[in-house]
């Protein structure tokens, strides 16, 4: 990157930063207006976001699983903007009070639900994560600072130009969105900006939350990478059993909730090609342990030897799923907490004190009984839209909706009174 490309992007979060104070001038009324001139725009635009997707497209290949993720169709967009909408129509998670008391000396705190300030997103290439990104940031009172994957730049340069002439046109600060373009320096700037950006969350892999994690200067939180773990119990139903395994697999195999690894009790091993057979159809090839191969030769079409150890830590993104024989309950415990990500882990059982025991026990975000990870989701938990599934333990965990991109300060009132020696 030239000295000119680098005094760029930090004009940029100057300039972010500066759109993220005016923003708190404007009200929740005025917000909801702007997102729904967005959504309307969206949908008018179809054409022209759509060719420059196509652009990015030709750039994949259809193969890869990640295609799907990167792209747009009419539909799609029609969703987003009605995503969009749904943003404009939730409460406002700003100025909510938190706590309320007066302390004997008679001063009155408050804390109060507050703006962040500037969040920084770097993500893959999910160019509907521009527009979501956008909607809930500006919602909650934060400008945003995008760096999406070079796989989906010509759709993110569409989406944020969209977003920007709609900014303008509404007289507010067109840099309330920025879009970051160049190579892994503007990414470690990002990363260096205290001051300027006040949290950073990855969306993506493994491999981009450890990057982010390990450069940041910049508090991070981590969201994102889910290796998900589906724990067939002794007692578990055989018809529920295959209804959600295959959607936990199938439904969408390059999102964070989907399966990766199937647990199942030994004692339920002659059942396990019925389990499976239904992501057959999907081919989805499947990794298997020496006891779980034994039960699935010759019944189960896609079957390969889990020959290395790693296999069972994989986050897939892709048609592809392991299994693990276990004794009991607390094997499969072991196998999740060595294994899992802590984002999304189920059990199916009919057994209430397995599944009590379970969800006690596994550390994670979300933690299913007689349910499929397909669930974690911000929309599906009533949340509307999600800025990511956070992974951690701090500020946030699970499915960060509007609530979660806010911080609080305390506001404290008195009448004159001062602190003794």
């Amino acid at each position: 990157m030239n000295f000119k490309e680098n005094n760029k992007s930090m004009n940029d979060l100057i300039l972010a930063k500066a759109a993220a104070r005016q923003l708190l001038n404007y009200s929740d009324k005025q917000i909801n207006s702007l997102l729904l001139k967005v959504a309307d725009e969206i949908e008018a635009n179809i054409d022209t976001l759509l060719e420059a997707n196509a652009k990015d497209l030709e750039r994949m290949d259809p193969a890869d699983p990640k295609y799907d993720r990167l792209k747009l169709t009419p539909d799609r967009l029609r969703g987003i903007a009605n995503d969009m909408r749904h943003v404009a129509e939730l409460p406002s998670p700003l100025g909510v009070v938190q706590q309320d008391r007066t302390l004997p000396n008679g001063l009155h705190l408050q804390r109060v639900s507050v703006p962040f300030g500037v969040i920084g997103v770097i993500y893959e290439a999910r160019p509907n994560v521009t527009f979501d990104v956008f909607g809930l940031c500006v919602k909650a009172g934060s400008a945003c600072v995008l760096k999406g994957g070079s796989d989906a730049m010509n759709s993110n340069r569409a989406a944020v130009d969209l977003i920007k002439n709609v900014l303008i046109r509404e007289r507010f600060p067109e840099d309330a969105v920025t879009l970051l373009t160049g190579d892994h320096e503007v990414t470690r700037q990002m990363l260096d900006a205290r001051g300027l950006v006040d949290v950073i969350i990855p969306r993506g892999g493994r491999k981009l939350i450890d990057y982010v994690r390990e450069n940041a200067k910049v508090p991070v939180i981590e969201t994102g990478a889910g290796v998900c773990h589906t724990y067939f119990d002794a007692s578990g139903d055989l018809e529920m059993g295959k209804a959600i395994i295959n959607n936990a697999k199938t439904r969408r195999v390059s999102v964070c909730n989907a399966l990766d690894c199937l647990i199942i009790h030994r004692d339920r091993l002659n059942d396990l090609s019925k389990l499976c057979a239904p992501l057959a159809k999907s081919q989805v090839v499947i990794y298997a342990d020496d006891l779980a191969n034994n039960a699935l030769k010759d019944k189960y079409p896609f079957l390969e030897y889990a020959h290395d150890e790693e296999i069972f830590g994989t986050e897939f993104m892709d048609y592809k799923m392991a299994i693990r024989t276990v004794d009991n309950i607390d094997q499969a415990l072991e196998h999740i907490a060595k294994y899992g990500s802590g984002h999304s882990e189920a059990i199916i059982a009919d057994d209430t004190e397995a599944a009590l025991k379970f969800q006690q026990m596994v550390d994670a975000a979300c933690v299913y009984h007689n349910a499929p990870t397909s669930f974690t989701d911000g929309a599906q938990f009533g949340l509307g839209a999600e800025i990511g599934i956070s992974t951690q333990k701090l500020h946030a965990r699970g499915p960060m909706g509007l609530a979660e991109i806010t911080t609080y300060k305390w506001l404290i009132s008195g009448n004159g009174q001062i602190r003794p020696k």
